[in-house]
């Protein structure tokens, strides 16, 4: 019997401006996919409406951030950043996976022309003409105000965007421009975000300078192995002003086809896998869980008549309601990393081997029926099967004893299925020197701060 949960509320996109910029740089995106994502714009210190008493710093900006969105999440969210804001929402993306931040339920990255986490390519002598306009602590003044915005655009605004974009320069702090060029464009924030498993969407503008395509090629693409790149052709630098349209449907489409495939996570179990009850390395290990799957992974060795027999074998053994999470591809994942359960049956052949093997004779599993895949695999199971792939039966029925294991512990291991069984033994303790544990013990006994179950049906 399984718990009717409640359905969680609908994804949220975060979005982290550029410089000079505010969260309404946003707006027009947000209009446009407003039917699938509450969007949530965050002015960074300095900025907008935010006091640059927060911080200009690049940790700072990042703290700053996930202040403001603890607690305020629901169970899956991108996390969007433009230009500067890229760069802390590269930082923010690994401290997250890492579990460092009281948050859950990051399904991807969106870069917009953005800041590398490596210090920033970027002309000195630019560098200093914009440093100059500064100087003193002086507010920028129009005539800086339309060289920068004509120098980071293909074609001119819209006259409301450019009288928004003239706003936000206005009233950005000279404090906060200042840092940014001398430091936080600066800060080299590679070690931290490393290679990440983010599903990725890097957007840059064809005839932008620095942060162009050229550039994300050479910078963030090196991050994000699991990025597409999508190049908006004659847009310069303010792509969510200069091409909002383009900008909502790629997100849209990489939401919908990559980055939020994976079945949701109750938001009272994504909440308290994010409370202080769950250590930063569980919380790290159940951030990694919920991404999205490559169909076929960057590791795979299967071939895809392989991947196709899996995937229908898969869909058999551990059938799913709803969205299913990928079962087959983290399978293929773990089995291409060689990191298996570390053991086999003695008359199997190493586990790539094995599992290649096993599929050639499962060859053509997909195509038939699901009574017909049902009587195949009880065969299978009972070590009746006819041998083929090079396996005997009795081969065959000890390699689906493996396989059994590996795609229902990948089940189970996933936060969703946890929540669908009720099971939360994961929130006995944060990092502090003191664990929570639990005070009710009893048979049937729930602790307060346990999801409810709802109906058990």
């Amino acid at each position: 019997m399984s718990p009717v949960l409640p359905v969680p509320d609908r994804p949220a996109l975060v979005f982290l401006h550029a410089l000079g910029s505010s969260r309404h740089a946003i707006d027009g995106v947000a209009t446009l996919l407003a039917d699938r994502f509450d969007v949530l714009g965050l002015d960074l210190p300095g900025f907008g409406d935010a006091p640059v008493c927060d911080g200009t710093g690049v940790a700072e900006m990042v703290a700053h951030v996930a202040r403001r969105l603890e607690g305020r999440l629901p169970a899956r969210w991108l996390l969007a950043g433009h230009s500067m804001g890229g760069k802390i929402a590269s930082v923010l993306a690994a401290r997250v996976l890492a579990g460092r931040e009281p948050l859950f339920g990051l399904g991807g990255i969106v870069l917009l022309a953005a800041s590398p986490p490596s210090p920033e390519p970027m002309e000195e002598t630019r560098r200093e003409d914009m440093l100059s306009w500064v100087r003193g602590g002086r507010p920028l003044q129009p005539d800086a105000i339309r060289r920068f915005i004509d120098a980071n655009v293909g074609e001119p605004l819209s006259p409301a965007d450019d009288a928004r974009m003239q706003e936000d320069l206005a009233r950005t702090t000279p404090e906060a421009w200042a840092a940014w060029l001398e430091r936080g464009s600066r800060e080299d924030w590679s070690s931290t975000v490393g290679t990440s498993p983010l599903p990725a969407l890097i957007l840059a503008g064809g005839a932008d300078g620095d942060l162009g395509p050229d550039g994300q090629r050479r910078t963030n693409a090196l991050h994000y192995p699991r990025a597409e790149m999508t190049v908006l052709a004659g847009a310069g630098h303010l792509l969510p002003l200069e091409r909002t349209q383009d900008v909502a449907h790629a997100i849209r489409r990489f939401w919908d086809e990559r980055a939020g495939v994976e079945p949701p996570v109750p938001l009272a179990t994504a909440r308290l896998i994010a409370s202080a009850r769950v250590s930063a390395r569980t919380r790290s290990i159940h951030a990694h869980r919920v991404l999205a799957t490559d169909p076929a992974p960057p590791s795979g060795f299967l071939t895809p008549a392989q991947r196709r027999t899996l995937h229908a074998l898969a869909t058999r053994v551990v059938p799913q309601e709803g969205p299913p999470i990928d079962l087959a591809a983290r399978v293929e994942d773990q089995i291409g990393r060689g990191r298996g359960d570390g053991w086999r049956a003695a008359d199997l052949p190493p586990d790539r081997e094995a599992y290649a093997a096993a599929l050639d004779g499962l060859a053509g599993l997909e195509d038939l029926s699901p009574e017909a895949q049902d009587a195949r695999i009880g065969e299978l199971a009972e070590g009746r099967l006819t041998a083929a792939g090079g396996l005997t039966a009795e081969q065959m029925s000890a390699w689906f004893e493996d396989v059994r294991t590996d795609l229902v512990r990948h089940w189970l291991a996933h936060p969703a299925t946890m929540a669908r069984i009720g099971f939360d033994g994961f929130a006995n303790g944060g990092d502090g020197e003191r664990k929570q544990g639990y005070d009710r013990l009893g048979a049937g006994e729930r602790e307060a701060w346990e999801p409810a179950l709802e109906t058990i049906r």
